[in-house]
């Protein structure tokens, strides 16, 4: 293989072995840096991959870091000025108005010297630090080294990197929400971006295609709150004589979220899908396992991921990614609970079945109306 190949996958599984190798790809790079995330903390993990930016900036490495203003909305003014001041490049991607908070970048991306990737669904903050056993969040990421992908992911960084302050005319930022989305997939199939707008995006394209043939379908989403089509895919994958497992948040950090997901349970159970709970700590993870295709990135299985957010995710068809994942599927499911249908119907009072649905409203309803509007309401 040479320097220019790509290399295997490699899956890290919770803050444990994701941060170090994430530390150790910024400070081996040479030539370029681009890092996005949604929540960047001021905390010890924080200040740790700041210096190594710093670092970085400081021996020549052209340094992009973009953040999400809402998702980062903590993280102080001048936190990265010590980066800036070495040269680095720093962006808030749109920035709170009144009008337009609801679309969001919740991208986790990071590309080293053209060739190195991480993605998967962790934020840059001390609550994922940990095994996601005994402490710290239960999530997973990507590494892997393949410049051909990489260059279509600096592409795409660089497009929201330019579309961050929003600062553009007001018909401008409302044609990607009032255009459909394009089909069409990239140049090498792997990666599959979601942006706002009407339509299909490329990732609920691919992955319907796939629910349209498999029959062994293994899925983690820490929130859960599909498409009608999605749901529709699902149980006919059980109809077919196939198998359905989702394993979703026992413990979550967005109550309303998980009392949405559970409005759905009883008739994904009656459909004979299964349904886990993770117990040990609050799932984060995303990963979907058809077959031998693998999906990982930051996408939920929720309508705000779906339609609402910016994401990203790879689509992988090699066995080895799908022996991975299927080995860390099996070992979060030791760690959950089954829901029997008989067992949850049964311990569902009055209150939580209308919490559930009025949180369904909201988020499948008030949600995506509120988010869309905000942009389609704007004067020309």
């Amino acid at each position: 293989m040479t320097a220019a190949s790509p290399s295997a996958p490699q899956w890290l599984c919770a803050g444990r072995e994701i941060f170090p190798a994430l530390l150790a790809a910024l400070a081996a790079a040479q030539t370029s840096i681009e890092l996005e995330t949604y929540i960047y903390a001021n905390g010890r993990l924080g200040q740790q991959v700041r210096a190594a930016l710093v670092a970085a900036a400081q021996r020549g490495v052209r340094v992009r870091v973009l953040v999400d203003a809402v998702g980062s909305w903590f993280l102080p003014d001048r936190f990265f000025d010590p980066l800036v001041a070495a040269g680095g490049e720093v962006r808030r991607f749109n920035p709170l108005r009144r009008w337009r908070f609801g679309v969001r970048d919740h991208r986790k991306l990071l590309i080293c010297d053209a060739r190195v990737i991480f993605v998967g669904g962790f934020n840059l903050a001390d609550e994922y630090d940990g095994d996601g056993l005994t402490q710290g969040w239960y999530d997973l990421g990507l590494r892997l080294e393949n410049p051909r992908l990489a260059g279509e992911l600096a592409d795409s960084f660089a497009e929201l990197f330019a579309l961050a302050s929003f600062h553009r005319k007001p018909m401008l930022r409302l044609r990607p929400f009032r255009r459909k989305r394009p089909p069409e997939m990239p140049r090498t199939g792997h990666l599959l971006t979601t942006h706002p707008g009407r339509g299909a995006s490329r990732f609920q394209i691919a992955l319907s295609q796939d629910l349209a043939t498999a029959r062994d379908v293994r899925i983690i989403s820490a929130y859960f709150l599909p498409t009608r089509r999605v749901r529709r895919d699902l149980l006919r994958v059980v109809r077919r004589g196939g198998r359905v497992q989702l394993l979703l948040a026992g413990r979550t950090d967005v109550p309303v979220s998980q009392m949405a997901a559970r409005s759905l349970y009883l008739r994904l159970l009656r459909g004979g899908v299964e349904i886990y709970e993770y117990q040990p700590q609050i799932l984060h993870a995303k990963l979907i396992l058809l077959d031998g295709v693998t999906y990982a990135g930051s996408s939920n299985l929720d309508l705000r991921s779906l339609n609402l957010n910016y994401e990203l995710m790879l689509r992988l068809a090699d066995p080895a990614t799908a022996a991975g994942a299927a080995a860390l599927f099996a070992g979060a499911l030791l760690h959950s609970r089954k829901i029997e249908r008989a067992a949850w119907k049964k311990s569902q009072t009055l209150w939580q079945r209308t919490q559930n649905h009025w949180a369904h409203f909201l988020l499948a309803r008030i949600d995506p109306w509120v988010a869309l509007s905000q942009f389609e309401s704007l004067p020309a």
